[in-house]
């Protein structure tokens, strides 16, 4: 349940559009719904800034259209993560506004006009690294993120890299992701002043291990602010990058002396 929703509640009972019975129904189902199957979290949002995201892998496509319905029943924004093309057509009998994106597998839902804070640059070594690369881009967007993109500019051909200066100096944090042996977020942590978030893929070759060497690689690198999630996670890259922007934009509000009721 996101904060404006709990704020028109309140609203609604004061100017007596909501008995006080109508209104404990509605409060009785916080801080989670018991579907049996799941209990789903409905204070996330409240806790820490997005709802509940939901993990596809492992569900039914039932379960995921229930979880995701509920959800969009208290959320403007919606995220699942790792859901087939079943799961998506279970989740669109219940939520004809839900939107697939087949390469990340992900399904959102956007309602309304999201302000867009900051800008997260997202990085990708190769194509092959495309649908982890996008899972992090459109992930940071539904969150409520400027996104730019920057594809296929790996350390084979480091000049693709050094011709896009101009996108690094706009961006506020950079979310680099690679395969092979991963060195593409060393490469960019040395380039420059933001934080970098690296999510290594399980792009490579068999001595890659499935992304192992790619994640050693990340986590021995010898550039500062460089921190590591893991393997072909790019949702985590998203929500690492999307807790620095709200951390820049609480700073800038607290420069300009507003409270934290402000924002």
């Amino acid at each position: 349940m996101e904060r404006e929703m709990i704020i028109k509640l309140l609203e609604d009972y004061k100017s007596e559009q909501l008995t006080k019975e109508e209104a404990l129904d509605i409060l009785k189902m916080m801080p989670f719904e018991d579907l049996g199957f799941v209990k789903i979290d409905h204070h996330r949002a409240l806790r820490n800034g997005y709802p509940e995201v939901i993990f596809g892998l492992g569900k039914t496509p039932e379960q995921i259209g229930e979880i995701f319905s509920k959800l969009a029943a208290r959320n403007n924004s919606v995220l699942a993560t790792r859901v087939e093309e079943q799961g998506f057509n279970a989740i669109l009998s219940r939520c004809p506004e839900a939107n697939y994106h087949e390469r990340s597998k992900l399904v959102t839902l956007v309602r309304g006009n999201q302000p867009q804070r900051g800008n997260i640059l997202v990085v990708a070594a190769g194509t092959a690294d495309l649908p982890v690369a996008e899972e992090a881009a459109i992930s940071a967007e539904v969150m409520g993120n400027k996104v730019t993109r920057l594809y296929d500019v790996g350390v084979a051909g480091l000049h693709r890299l050094l011709a896009s200066s101009q996108k690094f100096t706009e961006a506020q944090v950079v979310i680099v992701v690679a395969g092979m042996e991963g060195a593409l977020a060393s490469v960019v942590g040395g380039l420059v002043e933001q934080p970098v978030v690296a999510v290594p893929t399980s792009v490579g070759y068999g001595a890659n291990f499935k992304g192992i060497s790619a994640l050693l690689c990340m986590l021995n690198s010898c550039a500062s602010g460089v921190s590591v999630v893991n393997i072909d996670n790019g949702f985590g890259a998203a929500t690492v990058a999307n807790a620095y922007q709200l951390g820049i934009e609480k700073a800038i509000n607290k420069q300009r002396g507003h409270s934290h009721e402000d924002f």
